[in-house]
């Protein structure tokens, strides 16, 4: 009988039978293709272990011997100046004062342990578990953004390897520090890292850090805040440098003390004990000889150092490079002679707060060739430096690259472009004066940046536009997280690196270099790394020779503001720059009108810019006045006369793209500007003043045409060793009579005439009256004929008709407010020591008026 009982049947069960058969032979097939693929795998992960393995091999095998003695000293950096002599090794062994771990307290190697390698004493020289975490986060944020790096690990990179973040160098240092755990115990490697480990350039292994910081040679005396300051600082020891930045130190001891609680290393009695210690009264610095010297530029260079990508400021003190720097060692001493001493300026503040921040730039590389920041001797090391760190305003320096450079680079302006000088407001409404607190109608831009005008610089400003303005100023090295209209005048913090900087742009025809200390530095391998930064063109060559010729005016014009600043037969250009306090300042510091917080100048030759800033380290400490106002001018005048003997110096060059007609320059191929007719009908003449000593009075007079004398009012100011200047007369009269004036001192005097409230011209002079000579006592038989004789000669002084009116009734008392003149250089002339006067306060973000708090 017939299986199936159709040919329908027979037929669905042989279809069903080929499908079995070829869904059992798929199976098959799948799986020969896996297994081809993983045999693959196979091959290509082993060839890549071996070809990774042999790499590696290679690697390692190029790794340095484990030398015992590197292990215990490191090798300082080698130090050359600008002529590439040597100045001498950083301190390595002479800083350390070496300690064996029975010595090191539990709890100060405790607090290391707990934040640079928690599981020190579980691993082999390498943390696994931390060199996975870091592995991730280089994948996803690029090789070198994370570091696993165990105490050991770091123990071989100080001791034999560079700090280059490449493949390489992290594989022998891991194979070093496997070898190094196999020889030494973890007591011997904890003790190698804690007397290699660099602190600061004046604390390097914790012995030294101990006594520089604590005044603790005992290190049993370290507390428990003690060992957490200690372990903050390795990570980045300029920012958490405790004498320098006590509250960026504070803030990880306080973290390192709660790691250390977490890890029961502490209680939590012993955690809150540290946390309440207040940083200034653990701190007790001691610092260290230092046998290179020229602290502040050498703290530079240390702050250089720590940017570098790659490298750190322990490598200084471990990686044996030598470093060819900028300084020029001669003008260093030099400059240090004439800050911190008083050989050559006596009229420094006797105060300890009074402060100066100089550099000295080389204009054609903006390499530093001296910077002191500090202006009393014994510089702290790593401490603050007034030069780079500096905060302060800095007043009309900045109208150069904030107001007129930028207003010649958008508009094309020559020097004898007009502008108004009237009442004028920012673009919020708030006015502005000049310091003298007169307007002098149309003036050209030269005239108004000679006598530092602050309403045609704000007018030059605003026209060139707020934005062009900063991007021009940015474009030589300033960095505004804002751009105000107060920046115009100053109403901002920086340096006299910064200011220097800028202004060596002006001299080197518009090229910028970015200031800085180091040329090279050459590596034990041989290997050099550059760091000489490119020059990069910020403005045409006429705006920075236009700018130059007008600069030179402050100088050597009698209206300037820097006159005292002027050396003889020397090509120079330079601007004043004076901050001030606001009323609520100055009310509750009971500061006197003509106290004020900064003042600085700043100028160069075609060789040399030189910045000096002078200030107190905080506004409750001092303000400068009187004579102190020309402290910045001599320093200047005294460094650049030294620093050029010698030399031949030929003046500004200037470009085939400037032009001149009628003594102002204009950018060739435009319309030059036509400067004002002066109203020569109008003018102040013949302007003197006289010291009477007989009748013991300044006589101070001047001519006028008496044709123009209609509805004209002379204002007379008056300001005594540069001291604001005060009103002390308004009348017609063309004389004044200062009786009683000051000995020992320089009458400045300003005569302004007006007609109807309009100014019609302005004219300064001033006299200097000497030390009163005292007579020799008189015999006492012939007291009596000596006086009787006195009072004939008074007599007939007081009726001569040659001493002219001495009426006592009008003459005007001198001012008893304390008020200075504003240019405090002795000649009357219009200055800018009261510039930002009314300059509005800028966002709260940018507190003017808090010029050098810390």
């Amino acid at each position: 009988m017939s299986e199936y009982t159709s040919r329908t049947e027979k037929r669905r069960a042989q279809q069903s039978g080929n499908k079995k058969q070829q869904k059992n032979k798929k199976p098959k097939q799948k799986k020969s293709i896996w297994k081809k693929i993983l045999i693959s795998l196979f091959v290509i992960m082993g060839v890549g272990l071996i070809a990774g393995g042999a790499t590696a091999a290679a690697i390692i095998s190029g790794a340095p011997e484990l030398d015992p003695e590197e292990l215990m000293l490191a090798e300082g950096a080698t130090v050359y100046d600008v002529n590439d002599n040597e100045l001498g090794r950083l301190h390595g062994a002479e800083k350390r004062s070496y300690r064996s771990i029975e010595e090191i307290p539990e709890h100060v190697s405790n607090a290391f342990v707990a934040v640079e390698d928690m599981r020190f004493y579980d691993h082999m020289g390498i943390d696994v578990r931390r060199l996975g975490g870091a592995v991730v986060a280089n994948i996803t944020g690029g090789f070198g953004s994370e570091g696993a790096s165990t105490i050991t690990q770091q123990v071989v990179r100080n001791a034999f390897l560079s700090a280059d973040k490449t493949i390489s160098r992290k594989l022998q240092e891991q194979w070093l520090a496997f070898q190094l755990e196999r020889q030494y115990s973890k007591d011997e490697i904890l003790e190698m890292y804690l007397n290699i480990i660099y602190f600061s350039s004046d604390a390097y292994g914790i012995g030294e850090a101990s006594i520089r910081w604590f005044g603790k040679e005992d290190l049993s005396e370290l507390t428990v805040a003690d060992a957490a300051v200690l372990a903050a600082v390795p990570r980045r020891p300029s920012f958490y440098n405790p004498i320098d930045n006590p509250e960026n130190v504070e803030s990880r001891r306080d973290l390192i003390v709660g790691m250390m609680e977490d890890q029961e290393l502490i209680s939590s009695e012993e955690a809150d004990e540290a946390r309440n210690t207040s940083i200034h009264d653990q701190i007790n610095h001691t610092p260290a000889d230092d046998t290179i010297g020229h602290t502040s530029f050498m703290n530079h260079v240390r702050d250089e150092i720590e940017q570098i990508d790659g490298l750190s400021i322990g490598d200084l003190y471990a990686a044996g490079f030598d470093i060819y720097t900028t300084i020029d060692p001669e003008a260093q001493e030099f400059a240090e002679r004439v800050v911190q001493t008083d050989e050559f300026i006596s009229s420094y503040p006797d105060n300890e707060s009074f402060q100066v921040g100089f550099t000295l730039l080389d204009n054609e590389t903006g390499g530093i060739r001296a910077m002191v920041g500090d202006r009393h001797g014994e510089e702290i090391e790593a401490g603050f430096n007034y030069a780079s760190r500096g905060n302060g305003h800095p007043g009309s320096t900045v109208k150069p690259f904030m107001d007129f450079g930028p207003a010649i680079e958008e508009h094309g302006w020559g020097t004898g472009h007009t502008l108004v000088d009237e009442p004028h407001e920012y673009s919020s409404g708030q006015s502005i004066t000049n310091a003298s607190g007169n307007y002098s109608g149309e003036v050209t831009m030269r005239e108004a940046l000679v006598r530092s005008l602050n309403i045609p610089a704000l007018k030059a400003h605003q026209e060139a536009g707020v934005d062009n303005s900063h991007q021009f100023a940015e474009s030589l090295g300033f960095n505004f997280e804002n751009y105000y209209e107060a920046h115009a005048l100053g109403a901002f913090e920086t340096s006299s690196e910064k200011i220097a900087g800028a202004y060596a742009a002006f001299g080197n025809d518009g090229v910028y270099n970015e200031p800085h200390s180091i040329r090279k530095i050459v590596f034990r391998d041989e290997r050099e790394l550059n760091l000489t930064p490119e020059p990069n063109r910020a403005m045409h060559d006429y705006t920075a020779y236009m700018m130059t010729d007008m600069l030179k005016g402050v100088l050597t014009d009698p209206r300037g503001t820097g006159n005292q600043a002027n050396v003889q037969g020397l090509p120079l250009a330079g601007k004043t720059g004076t901050s001030n306090f606001d009323a609520d300042t100055r009310n509750r510091l009971n500061i006197p009108q003509g106290g004020v917080p900064d003042i600085w100048f700043a100028g160069y030759s075609p060789e040399y810019t030189a910045s000096i800033w002078t200030g107190y380290a905080n506004n409750n400490d001092g303000y400068l006045s009187g004579a102190e106002h020309e402290i910045a001018r001599h320093i200047f005048r005294i460094v650049m006369q030294e620093v050029h003997q010698g030399m031949d110096v030929s003046d500004f060059s200037r470009p085939d793209s400037v032009c001149e007609q009628g003594g102002e320059l204009y950018i060739c191929g435009n319309t030059p500007d036509t400067p004002p007719e002066p109203e020569v009908e109008a003018a102040i003449s013949d302007l003197t003043a006289g010291f009477d000593e007989d009748n013991n009075q300044i006589i101070v007079s001047w001519s006028f045409p008496e044709e123009e004398m209609e509805g004209v009012t002379f204002t007379v100011r008056h300001g005594v060793n540069g001291e604001e200047m005060s009103e002390v007369q308004s009348s017609s009269d063309q004389q004044f009579i200062l009786a009683d004036p000051a000995r020992e001192s320089t009458h400045s005097f300003e005569v302004v005439a007006t007609r109807n409230g309009q100014p019609l011209d302005t004219a300064q002079t001033s006299v200097e009256i000497a030390e009163a000579v005292e007579e020799e006592e008189p015999e006492e038989e012939e007291e009596e004929e000596e006086e009787i004789d006195e009072d004939l000669v008074d007599e007939e002084d007081s009726t001569s008709p040659e001493d002219g009116d001495s009426d006592s009734s009008d003459e005007p008392s001198p001012p008893t407010d304390g008020d200075e003149s504003g240019d405090g250089d002795g000649d009357g002339n219009d200055s800018d020591d009261d510039e930002t006067d009314d300059t509005p306060e800028p966002p709260e973000d940018d507190d003017s008026d808090d010029d050098n708090d810390e």
